[in-house]
């Protein structure tokens, strides 16, 4: 940012504020340290914005409204908006920034009357090749459109959006269309009618970018205008759309039926839009067919319910059993919220038969997006069909080969127990979780632990404790830190899912052999359990049986388990001082041995061990 061309500047002396001193008058006060701190931190920002390095020119434009703050408002209309001008042919990371933070700039100008000022920068950056660049420009450019005075929407907005509409380049008319919504509704019936004119035309642009981004302004653009004009000239570019050369623009078209039949009456919607859907929903690209099923249910609940039943479920089922694995994909995650509009019959009848086909589907995915939705299927449905159709497919899918298959439906076993209840599964359900805790991939592993306490709940403790206990300590020793680290808050929520006496019992036994185990490891994991556990267990059994266990590791001979140890001290100190019958252990056990560790021959032990006393 310069100001004068020809003589160089510092920093400071730009900025006009007074030269900052070294603070040798030693009766400055802390507020004017302070201030001349900022000062020199906005200096810095403004330094900043000519950097060589793009990474610095970032951080300053993250920072615009501070530096606009600094400057105030006649220097940021006379200087900083000049210098920002510049930087358009910075690269594509820093205009994407700039693109977003010259929308928060209004408020610093002066008054809404000098909004406009900002319009000729993100006008350039609407312009430019990389996309993400130009939707941050429109939408800066969509939220000042709002707060423009209404002459300098005439005046300024409008020439722009034309520019920007006629332009040579399609990246310019690509970024027009976004704007034509937010600007309709500030302008008078016959400007209306002109933008109306001008976004058909980019509609019908050459350019299928151009048409594409169209297609994905048209809903937007749809809700402002009056239902006269989108049966007149709005249905028409629908028509265009849904008809495009181009499967990128067509299935767009899936999303403005939306706003279309939400707009319309039930009427218009079966003679008006239903040949539109039922094209699209029969279109030779599967990309197109993979949107409209990817939007069937909102599509559905646009058009109404009469018109769902009698229109929608041969589509629906075609889409179950589409050739494409996409596309059945999309289907099969919207089975529940499509049966949820139609009769039960229907369901029982229709849908069920291909639910039974999806579970035996070549693509993974279909199974496994089927596999999330069919638990709710059960509680539409009710016990009866659910027992004689879908629970032949729970128990198949809970041996399917894909593990997300299996973890999605016990990640819903909830749903599940409602409706037959949990029993009738358990005897398919206990392999296939044996078989997904000791799946290779650890991210499966450390999902099915998630579950854990959920099937606890379901299982009750007696039965939890017979078949899957022995599986959740055995997590405490797995190879990966991730599942060790997940095993121990896994213990923590069975101890509030079964209670202390349970834990007590059950648990704290087992954990406390692992204390002498000769992989050190396996010793430590101990000290995070019984850390994470004592905030759900009561007193007088942290007391009892945890504490012991904590301080007699203090003895160990690794130092990452005696600083360990000393940072479980730390966290159980407010337990004991919570409670006025315990506070006594801070000092005849907690203190001494963090007193001993204080003086330990490893500086981490020694550390964490002060820390600990401070908190004494």
């Amino acid at each position: 940012m310069e100001i004068d061309t020809n003589t160089p500047q510092s920093t400071t002396e730009f900025m006009d504020e007074d030269p900052v001193n070294t603070f040798a008058n030693s009766g400055s006060t802390e507020a004017q340290r302070r201030e001349q701190d900022d000062l020199f931190a906005v200096a810095l920002l403004i330094d900043e914005l000519r950097h060589d390095d793009a990474q610095y020119r970032l951080n300053a434009i993250k920072n615009l409204t501070v530096i606009a703050q600094a400057l105030g408002p006649e220097r940021t209309r006379n200087e900083l908006l000049p210098f920002l001008q510049e930087c358009i042919d910075d690269e594509d990371e820093v205009l994407l920034v700039l693109a977003e933070e010259l929308g928060n700039l209004a408020e610093y100008l002066g008054g809404h009357e000098y909004t406009y000022l900002l319009l000729v920068p993100l006008e350039n950056i609407a312009a430019v090749e990389e996309n993400s660049v130009r939707e941050k420009a429109v939408a800066s450019l969509c939220r000042l459109a709002t707060i423009l005075p209404s002459n300098d929407i005439a005046t300024y907005f409008l020439p722009l959006l034309k520019r920007l509409s006629l332009g040579v380049w399609f990246t310019s008319r690509t970024s027009a269309v976004g704007l034509y919504a937010a600007v309709y509704s500030r302008v008078s019936p016959i400007v209306q009618a002109e933008l109306r004119n001008m976004f058909s035309q980019l509609v019908r642009d050459d350019s299928p970018m151009v048409r594409r981004s169209a297609a994905k302004a048209l809903k937007s653009f749809a809700v402002e205008l009056s239902k006269e004009d989108l049966l007149g000239g709005g249905l028409e570019l629908l028509q265009l759309l849904a008809q495009d050369s181009q499967d990128s623009v067509r299935l767009l078209a899936a999303e403005d039926i939306v706003a279309f039949g939400k707009i319309f009456d039930e009427d218009e919607n079966q003679n008006l839009l239903l040949p539109i859907f039922h094209a699209l929903a029969q279109d030779k690209s599967w990309r197109v067919r993979y949107m409209v099923a990817s939007e069937y249910v909102l599509i559905a609940q646009a058009f109404g319910p009469s018109i769902v039943k009698e229109h929608f479920t041969e589509s629906f089922l075609n889409f179950l059993s589409d050739p494409e694995g996409e596309v059945r994909t999309a289907a099969a995650g919207r089975i529940t919220g499509y049966a949820q509009l139609i009769d039960k019959q229907v369901v029982i009848g229709r849908l069920l038969p291909c639910v039974k086909n999806l579970v035996a589907d070549e693509n993974q995915h279909s199974r496994a997006a089927l596999a999330k939705e069919v638990s709710g299927l059960a509680l539409i449905v009710g016990q009866e069909p659910t027992m004689e159709y879908l629970l032949p497919t729970f128990l198949q899918q809970l041996t399917d080969d894909f593990p997300d298959v299996r973890l999605n439906i016990i990640s819903s076993l909830d749903e599940i127990n409602k409706a037959i209840g949990v029993e009738r599964l358990s005897q398919a359900l206990l392999p296939a979780i044996h078989e997904l805790s000791e799946d290779k991939q650890w991210r499966i592993r450390l999902a099915i632990i998630e579950h854990i306490p959920l099937l606890a709940k379901q299982f009750g403790p007696q039965f939890f404790e017979e078949k899957l206990l022995d599986l959740c300590m055995g997590w405490l020793r797995d190879k990966v830190f991730s599942i060790r680290e997940a095993a121990t808050a896994n213990l923590q929520r069975l101890t509030h899912v079964f209670g202390a006496a349970w834990a007590q019992e059950a648990i704290i036994p087992k954990i406390q052999k692992m204390a002498v185990d000769d992989n050190y490891l396996h010793r430590m994991i101990v000290i995070f359990a019984l850390t994470i556990m004592a905030e759900a267990l009561p007193i007088d059994t942290v007391r009892d049986s945890v504490m012991p266990t904590v301080i007699e590791m203090s003895n160990d001979p690794i130092p990452n388990i005696r600083f360990n140890v000393a940072k479980s001290l730390e966290t159980m100190i407010p337990l004991f001082k919570q409670n006025k019958a315990t506070a006594t252990l801070v000092s005849s056990l907690a203190r001494p041995t963090l007193e001993k560790l204080s003086g330990d021959t490893d500086g981490d032990v020694r550390f964490f061990a002060n820390r600990a006393l401070e908190t004494i």
